[in-house]
């Protein structure tokens, strides 16, 4: 008959439908995360090599804690990771910058931008990675640095202002030297 056909599935919705072993699960979890906890590690080290071996260390801790992690479980291994590591280290908190008004270029590259980020204190920079750049309230990275939401409503302001003084620098320098 020629309509039988819609009785007969595709090979691909019958993968689909089937269930999906444990090992599938945690390979989309890997890969969906991946990407995430990579950037925060590189722009918190500066070195693929050890935001490498974060990402791995933070994705053992993660499947050991639980078989199929969720984004919160993912984050609190990624920061006890940097904890470990000594890169995320508890600093005195430094005083905020007082340059007073700063002239803005409105074209900042990328490149200038994560030279920048290397220069904050690395308390500042996961509070900075994690509001400004992965969009993560405030609320939410206060929980995951077990930090008050003022402390991390500080830190915040204090890391742009740091931003914003380091660019001016390097504009600055970058036009004396041309």
């Amino acid at each position: 008959m020629l309509f039988e056909i819609d009785r007969h599935l595709t090979k691909m919705e019958a993968r689909e439908m089937a269930p999906r072993s444990l090992e599938e699960r945690q390979r989309d979890i890997y890969d969906s995360h991946r990407h995430r906890v990579f950037s925060v590690s590189y722009y918190m080290t500066g070195s693929e090599l050890e935001a490498e071996e974060i990402l791995r260390g933070s994705f053992i801790r993660a499947f050991l804690q639980e078989d199929e992690p969720d984004h919160a479980i993912i984050d609190a291994a990624l920061i006890e990771q940097l904890r470990d590591d000594r890169i995320l280290v508890q600093e005195r908190p430094l005083p905020a910058p007082t340059t007073g008004y700063l002239p803005q270029r409105n074209n900042i590259l990328r490149t200038e931008l994560e030279e920048a980020i290397r220069y904050l204190p690395s308390s500042e920079r996961i509070i900075f990675l994690l509001m400004d750049v992965e969009g993560y309230p405030a609320s939410r990275v206060a929980e995951m640095l077990k930090m008050s939401n003022a402390e991390v409503l500080r830190a915040a302001l204090t890391a742009r202002m740091r931003l914003r003084a380091e660019l001016a620098t390097m504009r600055d320098n970058g036009q004396e030297a041309a």
